[in-house]
């Protein structure tokens, strides 16, 4: 029996739509004559979603009892043995009620697959066992119902139910999603626009590579080597050496400026499996870098290398290759192409980048070696004073043993002198030292003594080879000597770098790790500045100069200093002997002797760790203030949804208990009852009010009030404005232009500012000065200005009052802006929105 096939709907969130569009497939699968059965649907009280259930034969549930409750779940049994050709199954990573056969529903769908019967199905992101911990971190809540990702991954189909993330939180604002009671929590909490937001990218990152894994099980079974470019994948070749950080960041450059792409790095070892031991340290660093930028490291096995490279370009559908510039020197290119050529002639249609570096064509070449940057000036000149002595004093020496010796010994003992030399300053005192041994050795060793002339073959033939030799001899001994205070001077950089970052990963504050450099480089003291505005707090103390700038420094930047070390450390970066800028605002300043290039370029490095330290700081610090505040902002909303929900039943009743009270009496109460309970009435409507409008403002703060905005007629906004404040006898004065533009907003909300503003301007003002309403049109926009006579608040409470923030928030969501002022005896507010191109008439 063939075993049936599996379809996912596969989903974000709750709520997007996966079991509607599984009932959506079973009603066009049963239209096309299949024998569809519901074996389990969960509608959750959508009434969509159960009427398209409608038509479609259900499997009846079995129930189970559990520590006394009833449950019910999906009769395994009884759809196996109705075999139907399709069921429908929702809530695929569902555990079952202990008691049932199975634990897990996806183990229910997997006996209705053995048994020849397709499925379809339905399932979160969230639910996936490999997403758990990723979904936890943004989410906050932990998913106990996970699917091993390997039961999703064997499905047929896997189709993506999509649905924005401001249309999800607006079908559960309109009770689609959940009942009316969990929506202000869910819209809170879970479904949050950046978490939605994540978790849809989750579901799309994942389903893409689903996509791509069948994409290139395609392209196997078809035997299709050529690269298919559906996306870009930027593979770097590392061989181990130094090169190898400066391609990986090229690489990384490359994949960022194309969204989708893949970065790979790949490492080829020699054909017996073994890496250079040496190099192991190197590409575990690489490595991690790779892995840090998003990439992925991976390691093959092949003699020839470009060969190598290319099979596993075409195994992976790599499109674009970045290698070295070969560190091979001309002379030895001459001999063999490099790496990169061979591979670029052999590529085919994938791009080969070639990147240069520092150690490009850094290998041997015809060029005359020059003295090692690591001796220095200093040794290059005792090298030749020495000799300059030991030449004379060997001299005279051999001429003393000439007739012992002869020519042979004295070119060897002339060698030993500029084996010296070169192990002293190098490759050119050696060359000079060869040079003048030679001659010396000519003038008073070969016939005739005493004169450069040299007459016999065989001399001649001994003084070029002691000439070559001496050459090699000193390039190799310089370039040795060069090596071992290369290794010595890394050793030591490397052992600085490290305390440093030991340090840090320790956490050690900004004052500890300022004393270690002082400490490394022998300074008086050192101080890290920070330039203005103001000081900005970081792990040490931050204090101002203890001297005020003179005039001469009126126009320099103010200096704080955020953390130091030593005996009265610089409080501004020139008073130093040492400056290393940080970035535009941070500087590294101390007192001490002057520091060599190589150790200022260490220094800059461990200033630019120091500075990485104290915008960590700075930023950890940043972060706990913002979950704090985030966490308060929360819970300051809840608090007032729950306390609009709860107000809402007292307010109404005590306007039921008054309107009551006041038909009481038979004959009606007396003219100064009647006014307290109208005055009470007044009160409880203005509170209620006031509960409506904290339930819009946290609704608008959290995305989830609709908007509708076109161009809309002023008048009529105005109209259903005083329509709203009803028939106190008070009045508003109304300034309005015969000919007005429509503002582009949304009608409704237009016309709840409009009452907000003009209640507020009705209950501050006075009977002898009424409101007044003024519109103005200008050029592209419109101004409505409410002006009301003398306040009776404080203006400070006036300005920061629920209406007018209400109404500001309002208008500015409107895509307009809300201004007030405050006069000695008046408050106005001012409304401006753009317009539209339709006049309307008065």
């Amino acid at each position: 029996m063939a075993r049936g096939r599996l379809r996912i709907h596969l989903g974000a969130a709750p709520g997007v739509g996966k079991t509607y569009a599984m009932l959506q497939e079973g009603q066009r699968l049963r239209g096309q004559g299949a024998d569809v059965v519901i074996g389990l649907v969960e509608p959750h009280g959508r009434r969509l979603t159960a009427a398209l259930a409608e038509g479609l034969e259900t499997v009846p549930r079995h129930t189970l009892v559990h520590r006394g409750t009833a449950f019910t779940e999906m009769d395994l049994d009884a759809v196996l043995a109705r075999r139907p050709q399709v069921a429908l199954v929702d809530e695929l990573a569902h555990t079952n009620v202990p008691g049932s056969r199975n634990t897990k529903r996806w183990q229910d769908v997997d006996e209705l697959l053995d048994a020849g019967i397709d499925v379809v199905t339905t399932l979160n992101i969230q639910h996936l066992e490999s997403l758990n911990d990723v979904v936890r971190q943004i989410t906050g809540v932990t998913q106990h119902e996970t699917l091993p990702d390997e039961v999703a991954r064997r499905a047929d189909q896997i189709e993506l139910v999509d649905l924005l993330p401001e249309t999800l939180r607006r079908r559960l604002v309109h009770g689609d999603v959940y009942p009316q009671d969990r929506v202000e929590g869910a819209l809170t909490h879970y479904f949050r626009l950046g978490n939605l937001t994540a978790l849809r990218e989750l579901a799309l990152l994942w389903l893409a590579d689903r996509v791509e894994e069948g994409l290139q099980r395609y392209r196997a079974e078809h035997g299709i080597t050529a690269p298919w470019e559906t996306r870009e994948r930027i593979m770097v070749g590392l061989t181990g050496g130094p090169e190898g950080e400066t391609l990986i960041r090229r690489a990384a450059r490359i994949t960022t400026r194309t969204p989708g792409s893949e970065l790979l790095a790949l490492h080829v070892v020699p054909g017996n499996g073994l890496a250079q031991p040496n190099r192991l340290g190197v590409l575990a660093r690489q490595r991690a870098l790779v892995e840090s930028l998003g990439g992925s490291y991976h390691q093959t096995v092949g003699e020839d290398v470009p060969e190598a490279l290319l099979r596993f370009a075409e195994d992976e559908n790599v499109t674009q290759i970045v290698l070295g510039a070969s560190r091979r020197g001309r002379f030895s290119l001459l001999l063999r192409a490099g790496v990169g050529q061979r591979t670029i002639h052999r590529s085919g249609p994938i791009d080969v980048n070639i990147v240069t570096h520092e150690q490009a064509a850094k290998g041997p070449s015809l060029r005359l070696p020059r003295p090692a940057r690591g001796t220095g000036p200093a040794r290059l000149w005792s090298a030749l004073a020495g000799a300059a002595v030991l030449l004379p004093l060997l001299t005279l020496l051999l001429i003393a043993l000439r007739d012992r010796m002869g020519l042979p010994g004295a070119l060897v003992s002339y060698m030993l002198a500029v084996v010296l030399t070169a192990l002293v300053g190098g490759v050119l005192p050696a060359l000079v030292t060869a040079v003048a041994a030679g001659l010396l050795a000519d003038y008073y060793f070969v016939q005739p003594l005493h004169s450069l002339d040299v007459v016999g073959t065989i001399d001649v033939v001994a003084l070029a080879v002691f000439l070559a030799a001496a050459w090699l001899v000193g390039t190799a001994s310089g370039a040795a000597a060069r090596r071992t205070g290369q290794a010595r001077r890394a050793t030591s950089e490397a052992r600085v770098l490290s305390r440093l970052a030991a340090a840090m990963m320790r956490g050690q504050d900004l004052p500890a790790l300022l004393e270690q450099v002082r400490e490394n480089f022998s300074l008086t003291s050192v101080s890290l500045l920070e330039r203005g505005p103001g000081p900005v707090r970081g792990p040490g103390p931050v204090r101002e100069p203890e001297h005020a700038p003179g005039p001469e420094h009126a126009r320099e930047p103010r200096w704080y200093v955020v953390a130091s070390t030593g005996e009265r450390p610089p409080e501004r970066p020139r008073q130093g002997d040492v400056e290393v800028p940080i970035g535009d605002r941070l500087t590294l300043a101390a007192y001490g002797h002057g520091l060599s290039g190589d150790d200022q370029r260490i220094l800059s490095a461990c200033a630019t760790q120091i500075g990485i330290a104290h915008t960590h700081g700075a930023l950890t610090r940043h972060a706990a203030e913002t979950d704090t505040l985030a966490a308060a902002e929360r819970t300051r909303a809840s608090l007032l949804l729950t306390a609009s929900h709860d107000l809402r039943a007292p307010l109404h009743s005590a306007e039921d208990a008054l309107v009551r009270l006041r038909d009481l009496r038979p004959t009606g109460p007396s003219r100064e009852a009647s006014r307290l309970l109208a005055a009470a009435r007044s009160a409880v409507r203005r509170a209620a009010q006031l509960v409506t409008d904290l339930d819009d403002l946290s609704r608008l703060h959290a995305g989830a009030l609709d908007l509708y905005l076109r161009p809309v007629d002023l008048d009529e906004a105005l109209t259903a404005a005083l329509d709203d404040l009803g028939t106190s006898g008070r009045t508003i004065a109304l300034h309005l232009p015969e000919q007005l533009p429509y503002v582009i907003a949304d009608a409704a909300l237009l016309t709840r500012v409009l009452t907000a503003l003009g209640a507020d301007a009705l209950r501050h003002s006075t009977p002898d000065t009424p409101p007044a309403l003024t519109a103005e049109a200008r050029p592209e926009r419109l101004t409505v200005r409410i002006t009301d006579g003398t306040t009776s608040e404080p203006n400070g409470s006036r300005a920061d009052s629920l209406p007018l923030r209400l109404s500001r928030d309002l208008t500015e969501a409107m895509g307009g802006t809300l201004d007030h002022t405050t006069g000695p005896r008046a408050f106005a507010v001012t409304l401006t929105f753009p317009t539209s191109t339709h006049h309307a008439g008065r």
